[in-house]
């Protein structure tokens, strides 16, 4: 199958004309799923609690996502976009997967990042795979790569694929990703933003852009530029994530020895 990345600068606030970009660039495109950034349609940096009520949206009722299912439909394929979450009087920095049958599932970001704790609750539903026939596609929201906990969560529960919107101001990211890879067997993809917010009296952020897809030895099989916009893809065989064989005496899962892992807490952790 053929998988996709757009990597853009979205407008703060600007939803119908991110929309707008985002629908001309995917239907230029012959992937079978594309990948889009953290908050692709909203943009990143909010200063107050209004813009977070007026720019999110219920999931999959909401506009944006209709929009997405529509543009799914259209090419025959599938998306994965990061947006803002109203849940009733709560909000979620959340990742939808939708298709051409409609929406899919959702992931709500787990692992909040700065000032999204301003605006955003973590999110409550774990982490979760989803089987679209052609793929098992877990889903993870840029801040949770630095846990490898995320991703080892999501490979243990069969995924070929891991789909990581994101808006990247640290420049770790994308090599951390390589090991996330290596160390579950599985294809990731990382699909960043370009450009800059300085929005009120917040400190200006600037994102790495870097969209990538790695496949399961860690290979990048392609990384865009850190001031690029551009959709891209890559051919990828999602059944060579299920090969979990490191050597012929070495497997990932039957090697596991949780009985030697450590347990103690992360309140036992910090008191050291």
């Amino acid at each position: 199958m053929k998988i996709g990345v757009y990597q853009f600068a979205p407008e703060f606030g600007e939803k119908e004309k991110n929309l707008k970009r985002i629908e001309d660039a995917t239907l230029q495109t012959d992937a079978d799923m594309v990948v889009l950034p953290e908050l692709c349609c909203t943009g990143y940096q909010f200063i107050s609690q209004e813009e977070v009520e007026s720019l999110c949206e219920p999931v999959p009722q909401g506009r944006t996502v209709q929009r997405f299912i529509d543009i799914a439909r259209r090419k025959n394929l599938h998306i994965v976009a990061g947006l803002g979450e109203k849940a009733g009087g709560v909000f979620y920095n959340s990742a939808v997967l939708v298709g051409p049958r409609g929406f899919i599932g959702k992931y709500r970001k787990v692992h909040l990042f700065w000032d999204e704790y301003d605006w955003f609750q973590p999110g409550d539903m774990g982490y979760r795979v989803w089987d679209i026939g052609s793929v098992k596609i877990g889903l993870m929201i840029c801040y949770d790569w630095i846990y490898p906990e995320a991703a080892r969560s999501l490979a243990l529960q069969g995924a070929q694929l891991i789909c990581m919107p994101t808006n990247l101001v640290l420049p770790y990211c994308q090599d951390a990703m390589i090991t996330r890879s290596i160390e579950n067997r599985v294809f990731t993809v990382t699909a960043n933003r370009i450009g800059s917010e300085e929005r009120g009296s917040k400190n200006k952020l600037t994102f790495t852009g870097g969209s990538q897809i790695v496949d399961p030895q860690g290979v990048i099989l392609f990384r865009l530029g850190k001031e690029v916009e551009s959709i891209q893809e890559v051919e990828i065989d999602p059944n060579r994530a299920r090969d979990k064989q490191i050597t012929p005496r070495n497997h990932l899962w039957k090697d596991l020895r949780p009985d030697q892992y450590a347990e103690e807490s992360p309140e036992d952790v910090t008191r050291k």
